[in-house]
């Protein structure tokens, strides 16, 4: 069955549509790339087809919904800086038994485009009604003789017309009588027609419509159209910009130490460091998914700015001159663009507040030396400008990165690593805290079930066994995820979470290069492995700690708001039995 998916005609009819599509078989080989793909994804076709999925895109789910057989619908997803919303659809035979996948995603804030040719929509309209169903774009198409052959749900929410209206009518259907069709242009010239105002014929609405020719063999077979709503645009581009405005640039910190799940050890000792933190400026290290966005929200919040602006920018999701510009502002006229009377940027935004950087060793060499001066002299000067601005503003910087292999190799300034690491929190990756797993997953079921629409479900004790077991290389980030999938494999009427519901688990270990990052003593021990590294900076922190309660067991465990059975454990494990 996947043999038709091959086909030059089928290649054709998907280089068409305005969103990357991605189709591998049971074996996870990739078998369709599109052209949106390819622009998207940094790949050409040539050297994706055939290769297997985890080649091309290394954090792909789409193996997983083969195995499941289950969609996921409306994912968002961040690959080479730009955020997208992915749908990942299992295919199936006659039998029902899955035999391949397909992802379809389209970037978040850019504007669909159609792209020249397309081939006949006739012969494949059945195997292609799944991938066309999901597109956000409104789509008709109309054979050579100019009669609509193919609408999707998103032309019927549009135009209000659906199949029994517009299916083997003229292409003049859904437009006011006297006025021109796109699509009978196009099939008259054989010449693609672009961003054309027209107007609906029963809805008065204004929409941009792309129209281009299908071709097949330089045979005309028809013209595939693509309408978007104008005020639809304009409405979105509105909320984009006032969601960024509210909850990127202006919001408050939301999160508290009391909002941390988990009583383990290494936790704790993150907790209490970053509860007895002095103004300085914070570094935050460990593994994505492990919290240090909200570490970062509860020191703000435990601060003397907490009635402040707390600023979060991702220093890996914007090009070096956008940060720029995003950071320190621009002047009226600094580039073509600019806003009248010019911006301010984050750091005056955050003034008196806090500056959360994450990401920070992706900065440039010249960002960094800019952030440097701030930090030295508490003032920053507008792109565009000469006058120094005074900013009072705390810096939190978090990476997973080697901060110090990148200070070696000459990409990351020594003077800065010190002015951001006036104090170090290790935040611990879950698979050394696993006694933390059983309140975690109890926490993000209740939360999951809320909402999923589900009755508060409980977790059998062969379920957590198995997530005990697993090491977690995507921590609670990846925990959430494997439960949310639990949930959506049970029934309705099922109130138990079972190992059975828990989809298969892949043992992983982080890499050595991404361990060494997160250590404090990593530029000492750079031969050694994140867990060498972490026992020997828990053992010396529960040599001090045992030294200070003069030996007194119970003292310890709840000065470090664990259980007194989790500190036997730890001690027994470092010094022997006690």
């Amino acid at each position: 069955m996947l043999s038709i998916f091959k086909s030059e005609l089928f290649k054709t009819i998907l280089d068409c549509i305005s969103d990357g599509i991605l189709l591998i078989n049971k074996k996870g080989e990739i078998i369709i790339f599109n052209t949106v793909a390819e622009r998207i994804l940094g790949h050409h076709k040539i050297e994706a087809v055939g290769k297997q999925i985890e080649i091309i895109v290394p954090t792909t789910k789409l193996p997983l919904i083969i195995e499941s057989g289950l969609y996921e619908l409306n994912q968002t997803v961040y690959i080479n800086n730009t955020k997208l919303i992915v749908d990942r659809i299992p295919l199936k035979d006659n039998k029902d038994e899955t035999i391949g996948a397909v992802s379809i995603f389209r970037p978040f804030l850019e504007a669909r485009e159609l792209h020249n040719e397309v081939s006949s929509l006739i012969e494949t309209r059945t195997l292609l009604q799944a991938i066309i169903n999901s597109t956000l774009d409104a789509i008709s198409v109309v054979n050579e003789t100019g009669r609509v052959i193919l609408i999707n749900p998103a032309y019927t929410r549009l135009t209000g017309l659906t199949e029994k209206d517009v299916l083997s009518q003229p292409a003049t259907v859904d437009i006011p009588d006297g006025s021109e069709s796109i699509h009978m242009k196009v099939l008259s010239t054989r010449q693609p027609v672009d961003n054309v105002r027209v107007k609906l014929n029963k809805r008065d609405k204004e929409v941009i419509v792309n129209v281009a020719p299908i071709f097949i063999n330089n045979e005309l077979k028809g013209s595939v159209g693509v309408l978007h709503d104008v005020s639809e645009v304009k409405k979105l581009t509105k909320e984009l910009a006032d969601v960024r405005r509210i909850i990127q640039i202006q919001s408050n910190a939301k999160y508290t130490f009391d909002d941390f799940i988990g009583s383990s050890l290494s936790l704790g000792y993150a907790i209490e460091q970053a509860k007895r933190s002095t103004p300085a400026s914070i570094l935050l290290r460990g593994e994505s998914g492990t919290g240090k966005e909200i570490f970062a929200h509860a020191i703000h919040n435990l601060s003397n700015r907490k009635n402040r602006k707390f600023v979060r920018v991702n220093c890996a999701a914007l090009s070096e001159n956008l940060l720029e510009s995003e950071l320190f502002g621009y002047s009226e006229g600094a580039f073509t663009g600019a806003k009248h009377g010019g911006k301010p940027g984050f750091f005056e935004v955050a003034d008196e507040g806090t500056l959360l950087l994450d990401e920070i060793g992706e900065l440039s060499p010249n960002l960094q030396s800019k952030l440097l001066r701030v930090l030295q002299e508490k003032e920053m000067i507008r792109v565009g400008d000469t006058n120094p601005i005074s900013v009072d503003v705390r810096i939190i910087a978090a990476t997973n990165a080697n901060l110090e292999k990148l200070i070696e190799n000459g990409k990351f300034r020594e003077d800065l690593y010190y002015r951001i690491n006036m104090i170090q929190i290790m935040i611990p990756p879950l698979r050394h805290r696993k006694e933390d797993i059983s309140q975690l997953a109890q926490y993000l079921i209740r939360k999951l079930s809320i909402e999923f629409g589900r009755n508060t479900v409980s977790l059998s004790e062969s379920a957590l066994e198995i997530l005990e077991g697993y090491d977690w290389p995507g921590n609670v980030r990846e925990l959430e995820n494997i439960l949310g999938r639990a949930l959506i494999n049970m029934k309705l009427n099922e109130t138990v979470l079972n190992a059975s519901h828990l989809p298969h688990l892949r043992m992983k270990t982080a890499a050595p290069e991404e361990a060494e990052g997160l250590s404090a003593e990593a530029c000492d021990k750079e031969n050694h492995t994140y867990n060498e590294l972490f026992d020997s900076w828990e053992k010396q922190m529960l040599s001090r700690l045992m030294l200070r309660m003069e030996g007194n067991k119970t003292k310890a465990a709840k000065h470090l708001n664990i259980s007194i059975r989790s500190l036997y454990y730890k001690l027994e494990k470092h010094f022997g039995a006690q």
